[in-house]
């Protein structure tokens, strides 16, 4: 499957938003998004493209799949059944939850799942890579765990996001989509009143926290 057949399925599903007013999970805004809640109830396409992922890290080793809660989990799961399929052994997946402290957030792998990471072999997968903290936070939570990090395998690199950024030795992304995005005080839509889309990513949230709001 290559990265225009992968757009292609996207676009087949609803999950690839063009034209509009978004607000991404790190707060940009933009006019594209890539809605992985589209994706995931289409279990045959999501199947398929979490198997793409696995057949790149095939040979690799990865013992444990690891990916952020919510959309991570079932990146995880798929993955590491495809993983398993094509080596012909078990691969276990698990997924890092999100706590804040004092020092901010973080994510962290609860539930016994710690023990699981803990010397093996794993691959973190992550649905769209705006910034990369998320999925830095799974690399990070895993190594914590004592796991060995061997790479990030990703839906979507929407942010051009580097293997440097999400502090992994590998970074593999089904497709490169590099979409502008503004800080929200520079945005041009909002300077155009072009309306925030409130039904997917974060639009809701930044609408409802705005001051003077109605």
């Amino acid at each position: 499957m290559k990265g225009d057949d992968v757009l292609t399925l996207l676009a087949s599903v609803g999950a690839l938003i063009t034209g509009d007013h978004l607000v991404y999970t790190s707060g940009r805004h933009g006019s594209s998004y890539v809605n992985k809640d589209a994706l995931y109830p289409h279990t045959t396409a999501t199947a398929a493209v979490c198997e793409r992922i696995a057949r790149h890290f095939a040979g690799a080793g990865v013992e444990v799949v690891a990916g952020p809660t919510v959309g991570g989990v079932i990146l995880a799961q798929w993955t590491a059944y495809h993983l398993g399929a094509i080596e012909g052994r078990e691969v276990l997946a698990v997924y890092a939850e999100e706590e804040t402290s004092a020092e901010g957030k973080r994510r962290v792998l609860r539930r016994g799942y710690d023990a699981i990471a803990r010397g093996r072999r794993v691959l973190v997968v992550e649905d769209v890579l705006t910034t990369g903290g998320s999925a830095r936070q799974v690399v990070e939570a895993a190594r914590e765990a004592g796991g060995e990090v061997i790479g990030v395998g990703a839906l979507c690199n929407r942010g051009g996001v580097t293997a440097a950024m999400v502090a992994a030795p590998e970074l593999f992304a089904l497709v490169d989509v590099p979409l502008e995005s503004y800080a929200p005080e520079d945005c041009p839509l909002c300077a155009a009143g072009v309306p925030i889309n409130t039904r997917v990513g974060k639009g809701a949230a930044y609408v409802g926290a705005r001051p003077g709001r109605s």
